[in-house]
């Protein structure tokens, strides 16, 4: 379990990052995100990781729904092969004393080396020592031969299976590893401490068991990463059910095609019916994928909130992902602050109307999520988005105080045709940005407000020298020109926001963050 720990967390360390790129690359239908899913879990020895990544790609996001059940079937093929490697390389070929030194030169390189070269350093040490772990067990269930028998387990009846899953489940909940409980049961297989029928039902358990991790990162989650993680759930359950009714036919095949092997490599079979009923199960589900999404959907209903869905903070431990939760915030928070800035400006314009309020509430939650992301500058390839996000936040909020300034409301209904006729191009500017927001064209928003800017700021400096010449010659006194005065500075100031927001969201989207899709 030690060298299993080991070699997982290193694999995450050196590929974690690569893989959940490749997922999101990768995931465009369930079928390709089973592909994926089984690659990574294999990769990774983990398939717990891989459906932790799957939920929090649909928290931020980032995969719809849908695609991330295709990750999670395929988790179920890749957490297999484990299974062979231990079987394969641990009883048959029997390793354990050839890879010490493979472990010793493992230690070096974490002791000696950095980075990546010290997390492979690991993975070659957890590597060897699962297998040193093996021999090990191998020797304590001989000594135990004479103590730990068939007979002291459940029957062989459907009560006795029932109970042999419900030891696999806790037994995953306690080691929080599927991969190696099933080497445990493999161990004890071996050692004849187990029959074959009590070690698969034992296996049977341990992948429902390894549902738990996932359903965790679920607390307090959206509402796309809790349908992920009960999906998970339901689609293991239902494995499961199906592993115990094909047990008692597969050892009957089994012995039909190859007799004898049951019993002198049992190992084999019980790591053979372990794919055989994975893979079963993801031909069976796979097809219908969309009825089992929309089966989720209505035993785990809800309505996700408008703009703060996609903030879960399991995600701040991944900053990548993270941050590309932040920035799916944001931009309905950006496009709706736009709409209400056209509302004050022309307030017959209904359709352009939100919810102050909850807007209000929204930015200042997104502004403490990204408060829980910490990096340093050293991290080339989040520390630029995360510095563009902060940015776009403050003048984001920055134009949400503008909209509370009266001078600003007042525009539309004074007299002044030089103030309305500012306010009057940056309302159609404002519609042509999200438009092209929408079309995911930050360039062209950028551009857009860019030139409102130049723009209008020349004719509103041109215009406040105009009126501080009226003041001067009294044809306008002073608290009346003091007042045009502040409607001109404010208007300058809402104007180099507009155009501070696009150049943000355009830097953002310079780092090539993952596209953001509907979560269905």
């Amino acid at each position: 379990m030690l060298g299993m720990i080991i070699m997982t967390n290193a694999l995450q360390q050196l590929a974690g990052s690569a893989l959940r790129t490749a997922l999101i690359r990768f995931t465009k239908s369930p079928t390709s995100g089973a592909i994926t899913g089984a690659i990574s879990t294999a990769v990774l020895q983990s398939s717990s990781a891989t459906t932790v990544a799957a939920v929090g790609f649909v928290g931020a996001g980032i995969i719809s729904f849908s695609e991330s059940l295709g990750i999670i079937f395929g988790a179920n093929i890749g957490t297999t092969i484990t299974g062979w490697m231990v079987a394969l390389l641990g009883f048959k070929l029997k390793l354990g004393t050839v890879l010490l030194p493979v472990i010793f030169i493992g230690a070096l390189m974490k002791l000696f080396g950095k980075g990546r070269l010290a997390s492979a350093g690991l993975v070659l040490a957890g590597f060897g020592l699962i297998f040193v772990g093996i021999g090990q067990m191998q020797f304590g269930m001989a000594e135990l031969e004479q103590y730990i028998t068939p007979q002291q387990f459940p029957d062989d009846d459907l009560l006795g299976r029932l109970q042999l899953v419900a030891i696999g489940i806790a037994i995953t909940l306690v080691t929080q590893s599927s991969s190696a409980g099933v080497a445990t049961a493999i161990t004890a297989l071996y050692a004849g401490a187990i029959n074959f029928n009590q070690a698969a039902a034992l296996v049977i358990g341990m992948d429902v068991g390894t549902t738990i991790t996932a359903l965790m990162v679920t607390v307090g989650g959206s509402l796309g990463a809790r349908r992920t993680g009960y999906s998970h759930v339901v689609y293991n359950l239902f494995t499961a059910i199906g592993a115990l009714i094909l047990l008692t036919p597969f050892t009957q095949a089994y012995q039909y095609f190859f007799p004898g092997q049951l019993q002198a490599n049992g190992e084999i079979a019980l790591v053979a019916f372990h794919t055989v009923f994975n893979c079963l199960g993801v031909f069976i589900v796979l097809p219908f994928t969309k009825q089992f999404a929309l089966m989720m959907m209505t035993l785990v209903g809800g309505k996700a909130p408008r703009y703060t869905d996609t903030l879960d903070k399991s995600l701040v431990r991944h900053p990548d992902v993270a941050l590309t939760a932040t920035n799916a915030a944001l931009l309905p928070q950006l496009v709706d602050l736009l709409d209400y800035i056209k509302y004050l400006f022309n307030p017959a314009d209904k359709d352009a109307k939100v919810e102050f309020s909850q807007l209000e509430m929204a930015l200042d939650q997104t502004h403490e999520y990204l408060d829980l992301i910490h990096l340093n500058k050293q991290d080339k390839q989040n520390w630029p988005t995360l510095v563009s996000l902060i940015h776009l936040l403050d003048h984001m909020q920055r134009l949400h105080e503008r909209c509370l300034d009266k001078d600003i409301v007042s525009i539309n209904s004074s007299k002044d045709k030089t103030l309305i006729s500012v306010a009057a191009e940056i309302t159609y500017t404002i519609d042509l940005v999200i438009d092209a927001i929408e079309l995911k064209n930050f360039t062209q928003a950028n551009v857009l407000l860019l030139a409102c800017k130049e723009h209008n700021v020349g004719v509103l400096e041109q215009y406040r020298d105009n009126v501080m010449n009226q003041i001067a010659k009294g044809e306008k006194d002073v608290p009346q020109g003091s007042t045009t005065l502040e409607s001109v500075r404010d208007l300058s100031r809402l104007l180099n926001n507009l155009q501070r927001v696009s150049y943000y969201l355009l830097q953002i989207h310079a780092t090539k963050l993952p596209e953001i899709k509907a979560k269905s």
